[in-house]
Order: structure tokens, then C-alpha cells, then sequence
């Protein structure tokens, strides 16, 4: 177990994502504290993940305050005595239409919780790591963050600020032994994705999938899969890096 004894905090960690790297980190012996909106489902997933033999918590945080997120930090301390990793999974996708018509209110609803959220939680756990000199930190970022993505320009500038973030802060603090990075997927199964289905929204899905080389969306398992890589050992040279998992996506 890979990470045995050590503690992650997760945002958005109640699904999609989140959810798939919680239970991933779970099996590998890391205590985890999942930070999302939901309590019915937060108090589901640490049942779960209790039942793979690990310590889990839950806390009902909004990113995008300062004093919850704060008090996600002093939480997780208090409860598991530590923090090693925070994977920032928090995330919206905001609607899709042309710039023009992208309402400003909901330009700055996906930035608040995409770049502010994230920061957020960056600066929060900064100073723990900054004290023992080790920490690690993984952002969810996405293909849009590296590319355009027509359609959303709020999600696509949120992300491309989640990759100048990761790249920033990982020169700042790698001489004090903090890595962090970005991991950029491409479509992928979630809930996210899962909700343009339920509008019946099969003619834009089929050119989504068919624009991947693969011909098929990632399932957020293999996503997880790369955020456990990038937070361990296996990755200990690896900082301000964006790990891209896309199907072949940014080849063509």
C-alpha cells in the first residue's frame, strides 16, 4: 500500500473524479478527508470507504469561502494529526454557449469555484507543507486548460488558470521539498458529462466522443489512476508537470 498512514484531502471529492480517487487512495492505505457540498453523499462515501479498512471524514465545505476552507484544514489536523496531499477536484462545468451569449454572472460563478477555490485550498495548505518542507498537491485541471473548448469559455479560461496556477506555484515552492501538478483529462464519464446525456444531448456527445481518437470516453477510474501517479513516489521528480489523459485528443 502505497500510501499507508497518509492523509489526503480531496475536494469535490463526493463524485465524479473526486469520488473515483478517494476510494483509489482508500485501497492504498491513505486516510482520507473528502471536502464537498453534499452531506447525504459525503456520509455515504466515508461508510465506503471505512468498509475498505482505511480512516475516512467528511466536512461540508464551499471552496470558494476562506473560512471553510480554513477550517477544512484545521479539521483534517485535528482529526488525522497531518496532511500529505490535497488533490483539488472541486470543479464546475458552467453552460455551454458561444462567448457572446455566456452570461457574465455565469463566467464568474465558473471562475469562483474553478480558479478561487482552488487558490483557496492552495493557500490554505501551503503553510502546513511549508513547515515540515514536504508536501504534495495535485489540480484537476483538463484538456480545455491547454486548448480551446468551443462552447465554454468559462470552464476553458478556469482551467487554463488551474494549469498557470500548478506551473507558478511548483517553481515557487519546489526547493521546499512541495511537488505539485496538474493532471488534464479529456472527457470523461462523470456526473459532469453525464448530464448532458440526461438533456438528450446525443448529437453533441457523438461529436465529443468521436473527436477522441479512441473513439471512447475515459471512465474516471483511469483518471484517478494518474492522479494516485502523479501524488507518489513514483512521480518524486515530477513538479509543474500537466499530465495529459486525453485518448490521443491534443494530437490531432
Amino acid at each position: 500500500m502505497i500510501f499507508q498512514n497518509q492523509v489526503v484531502i480531496i475536494t469535490g471529492g463526493c463524485s465524479g473524479l473526486g469520488r473515483a480517487a478517494a476510494l483509489k487512495f482508500a485501497q492504498q492505505g491513505a486516510k482520507v478527508f473528502v471536502a464537498d457540498l453534499s452531506e447525504k453523499e459525503g456520509d455515504e462515501l466515508v461508510e465506503t470507504l471505512t468498509q475498505l479498512g482505511t480512516e475516512a471524514a467528511f466536512a461540508r465545505i464551499d471552496v470558494r469561502d476562506v473560512e471553510d476552507v480554513q477550517r477544512m484544514i484545521e479539521d483534517c489536523t485535528r482529526r488525522f494529526g497531518d496532511i500529505h496531499i490535497l488533490v483539488n477536484s472541486a470543479g464546475i462545468l458552467g453552460p455551454r454557449t458561444r462567448t457572446e451569449r455566456y452570461a457574465l454572472h455565469d463566467f464568474r460563478q465558473v471562475l469562483e469555484v474553478n480558479v478561487v477555490g482552488l487558490f483557496n485550498c492552495m493557500q490554505a495548505v501551503l503553510p502546513h507543507f511549508l513547515a515540515k518542507k514536504k508536501g504534495n498537491i495535485v489540480n484537476i485541471a483538463s484538456v480545455a486548460g491547454l486548448n480551446g473548448f468551443a462552447g465554454h469559455v468559462g470552464y476553458s479560461a478556469s482551467k487554463h488558470a488551474v494549469v498557470g496556477i500548478t506551473r507558478t506555484a511548483a517553481l515557487e515552492y519546489a526547493k521546499h521539498g512541495i511537488r505539485i501538478n496538474a493532471v488534464c483529462p479529456a472527457f470523461t464519464l462523470t456526473p459532469m458529462l453525464e448530464a448532458a446525456m440526461l438533456n438528450d444531448d446525443t448529437n453533441y456527445l457523438d461529436a465529443l466522443q468521436n473527436a477522441i481518437p479512441m473513439k471512447r470516453f475515459a471512465q474516471p477510474e483511469e483518471i484517478a489512476d494518474a492522479i494516485l501517479y502523479v501524488a507518489s513516489p513514483a512521480a518524486s521528480f515530477m513538479t509543474g508537470h500537466t499530465l495529459v489523459l486525453d485518448g490521443g485528443l491534443t494530437t490531432t
